[in-house]
């Protein structure tokens, strides 16, 4: 008999290396335990509310957020060797903008709609990380939407307008009220907040844990 559904609420940013780091830790925990209870819902988090609607360059970000390449590479090393130990690939030299990402989660909600969020916040990463395509660009996330299942060009429209974007910052701002600070963050049943990238191990003992609850 499967367990009963318990939510799991992810706050995250498709820019966020630990947030896709973190999602192919809880995946690998998923696939480990198919009779899992969790009904998964993301949530937006902007890391960069304040970035320019046409992003910037990812060199001139980094450097000016960490005080210069010498502190972009040392705040990057743990994420490679994560990344690495997740078994992904993440193409630095690939990804020349930083874009602003409330388009991107509009495109997470809107895929939400159509019960495709996780799809659309996979290929999210998969675009960003890995093609270094700007996720900040209506084509892209037209395309991104084609490529599971959404209709692009209602998508397109969807992104010329204004429709939920209050909505989005909205959330984004309900969250840090809540006092999330970073990304990601996951949220299970409602009430137990778990910060970070955690390992499947993790994922599976919570799970294990839910079970003999549930029993």
């Amino acid at each position: 008999m499967p367990a009963a559904a318990i939510k799991l609420d992810i706050m995250s940013d498709p820019i966020c290396p630990w947030c896709y780091i973190g999602k192919s830790y809880l995946d690998r925990a998923l696939e480990q335990n198919p009779d899992h209870p969790f009904q998964i819902e993301w949530h937006p988090f902007q890391l960069n509310p304040d970035m320019p609607a046409e992003g910037m360059d990812r060199r001139a970000y980094l450097e000016g957020k960490f005080g210069g390449k010498e502190g972009a590479v040392k705040a990057y090393a743990p994420v490679v060797d994560h990344a690495k130990s997740a078994g992904l690939k993440i193409d630095f030299e690939a990804m020349q903008r930083t874009p602003n990402t409330l388009d991107a989660h509009r495109l997470i909600h809107w895929a939400g709609i159509e019960g495709r969020q996780t799809a659309a916040v996979s290929s999210l990463f998969k675009a960003y990380f890995v093609e270094g395509r700007d996720i900040g660009d209506a084509d892209t996330l037209a395309d991104i939407a084609d490529s599971i299942e959404m209709d692009a060009a209602v998508v397109r429209r969807l992104l010329a307008s204004d429709s939920d974007r209050e909505m989005i910052i909205e959330r984004d701002a309900h969250s840090r009220k809540m006092g999330i600070t970073s990304v990601p963050t996951f949220i299970v049943a409602g009430q137990h907040a778990v910060p970070g990238a955690q390992p499947p191990e993790l994922w599976s003992k919570v799970i294990a844990e839910l079970a003999a609850q549930e029993g």
